[in-house]
Parts: C-alpha cells; structure tokens; sequence
C-alpha cells in the first residue's frame, strides 16, 4: 500500500487490538486451501438457503487499513473478501474496519504474498488487487515488488480461469515495468490507464489513494487475465529486463508535476545532471 508510516493513538496496544477483533483475522489460513468459499459461508441454521458456498473468493494482496477491502465487500455480499497484510498494524485497523462495519463476507489474513500458495489452491481466487504497492525504486530491491514475472507466474497458478490481477498505483514507472512483467508471465491486458480514477470510477478507493488526490497524483492501472502458459524464454524476458524503475520515467522529467514515491532523489539527480551536460555543451566549441 505504498511507503507511508502509519500513525498510531498514544495509548495503541497492538495485542489488546489484536485481541479485540480477532473474529476478523485468521491466524491459521493454511487449513483453509481449497475451502475458502464453503467455510467462510455463514450459517443459516434452520433457514439455511440453498447456497453453501460464497460464489467467488477475492484476494486484496496488501490491503492496508482496509477500506477497499470492506467496500467492495459491501458491494457483493455473495462473494468472500479476503485481506492479506505483513504488517501488523495494517491488519489490526484493516479488522477493526471490518468489525465496526460489520462486513460478514470479510476477513484479514497476516501474511505476505510469500505465503500464497500455503494459503490458496490452484484455481481458487475469482481477482487479486495491488492497490498502490510499494515500488521500490531502486533494482537491488526489484524482487520485493509485487509485480514482477515471479510473483506473476504464482498468481495465475491461484487464479480462475477467467480470473483478473488488477495493479493501481501512483508510480507511473512501476506500471510500466508492471506491463514487461505481465508479458513475460504470459498475461493479456484487459485494459490499461493513464487515469484509472476518471476512466474505471466505480473501483473502491484506498486511504492512501484519497491522500493522493490532494497532492494531484494521478492513479495509474492495469488489469490482466492469464493466458497461454508462457515459454522459458518468453520469462526470461522478464527477468532481463530493466529492474530499475528510474528507466521507466518520462523524458521530459521537468514536465512532471507529481514525481512517484521514492523517486524524489533520482529525478532530482537527473534533472540536475541533463542541465550539467546542456551547459557544458553550450560551452563546448563547435
């Protein structure tokens, strides 16, 4: 959900919070592969209808505080929302959201994407959102991005068949390194957008996205399907290609009215560096 600190009361006692809502965090998901949709279904007892089963399973990979999370779970009360978070504060406030609005079809798992396929059977999720993940900028961190071919080639071993990854983010280089790797994982895009916001307006917003606006960020997005399993070679495209997201910026850098996060250095640094080399050929003799 992006590199933000997360702000906690004075008195914030992570355990007491844990303990409080804990009807909304599974701490043991792995007995769950494969059954999601039938043992999170609620029980009806004597008027149990003749479903027994949530008709699709959702996955939001960094789900932050969890206001996508319950919304789009208040949206499709026939369908299971699930949460995943490594960071325990996130998941506290993301279950606390889920109690206090008492979102039954929602729940938070505290684990990251390394755990996925502990968690979910093949087949078994309906989407996976990455709402405004980190970007990590630099390319010795390139692997910790949840975008990149690895992490692409598990998520369509989870997904449906008609199943969708949906990638948001104010980085518009982490979207278009997002694109190299969509590629490589043998993906097809549904769409692509400059301004998801204006163009797709009916997907639940973030905390972190309503802080974006105010800065006038735009919200870049992709949305995929698997397609035809990719060849060796065509996954080793992914992994030669360029890790570093500075590659990704637009030429024009002084043009930019809202740099990624992260990045503020580096465009500072290039910026100043194509003045270098402007002034210096204009004092180079011709």
């Amino acid at each position: 959900m992006g590199l933000t600190h997360i702000r906690t009361p004075r008195n914030f006692v992570l355990e007491e919070r844990i303990e409080r809502y804990a009807a909304a965090i599974e701490g043991h998901p792995e007995a769950f592969a494969g059954r999601w949709a039938e043992a999170c279904f609620p029980s009806m007892g004597s008027s149990t209808p003749t479903l027994s089963r949530y008709a699709r399973v959702h996955l939001d990979l960094g789900c932050g505080k969890g206001s996508y999370l319950v919304e789009a779970a208040r949206r499709n009360p026939g369908e299971l929302f699930i949460g995943m978070d490594i960071e325990p504060i996130c998941i506290v406030y993301a279950a606390q959201r889920i109690v206090e609005e008492a979102a039954p079809n929602a729940l938070v798992i505290p684990l990251g994407a390394g755990a996925l396929e502990r968690v979910f059977a093949p087949g078994e999720l309906a989407s996976i959102a990455l709402n405004f993940p980190t970007p990590y900028p630099k390319r010795h961190f390139a692997q910790r991005r949840t975008v990149t071919v690895d992490h692409l080639l598990v998520y369509r071993r989870l997904l449906s068949q008609d199943g969708t990854v949906t990638l948001r983010t104010d980085s518009q280089p982490l979207r278009d390194y997002a694109l190299t790797q969509l590629d490589a994982a043998g993906y097809h895009t549904l769409w692509v957008s400059n301004d998801v916001r204006a163009e797709h307006p009916g997907i639940p917003q973030t905390e972190y996205e309503g802080r974006l606006a105010a800065q006038g960020a735009r919200v870049y997005g992709i949305c995929a399907a698997a397609g035809p399993e990719p060849t060796p070679e065509q996954i080793d495209r992914g992994h030669d290609a360029e890790q570093s997201l500075v590659a990704y910026l637009p030429e024009d850098l002084e043009s930019l009215t809202y740099v990624p996060l992260g990045m503020e250095a580096a465009v500072t640094n290039l910026i100043n560096r194509r003045r270098r080399e402007a002034r210096r050929a204009e004092r180079s003799p011709r």
